[in-house]
């Protein structure tokens, strides 16, 4: 099911590009894009193409949302883990979340306490 939801998204994709591609620009940023010269050569540039061409772009993205949202329906209900990406992560390294800091003492001291050792010596604040 996933497979052919892909492959319709996949093509709903490609058909939305090409259908943006081949409106016409109407900024005229530096003169390209066929905005700027009196409609000679212009594909597609009467008033009713221009509108077909925005309703066939306004339901291909509505099939783009569709698609898009079903499949992030369908793989979280793939997922059998629970949780986030980050849970996993953790759980997979084996790793805890670190301790709360303890009440006092400066952090390069918690550190030391952790560690077990002296380490470097860091002058004290009078």
């Amino acid at each position: 099911m996933q497979t052919v939801l892909i492959v319709i998204h996949l093509l709903v994709v490609l058909a939305l590009v090409g259908v943006v591609l081949l409106q016409r620009s109407e900024g005229g940023a530096l003169g390209i894009g066929g905005g700027g010269g009196g409609g000679a050569g212009g594909f597609m540039t009467t008033r009713g193409a221009a509108s077909a061409l925005t309703r066939i772009t306004a339901m291909l993205a509505v099939a783009f949302f569709a698609t898009s949202i079903t499949l992030t329906i369908l793989s979280r209900g793939a997922d059998t883990g629970g949780g986030s990406v980050l849970d996993r992560a953790v759980e997979e390294a084996g790793e805890t979340a670190p301790a709360a800091p303890a009440p006092g003492g400066s952090v390069l001291d918690q550190l030391q306490q952790l560690q077990g050792q002296d380490g470097p010596q860091v002058p004290q604040a009078q």
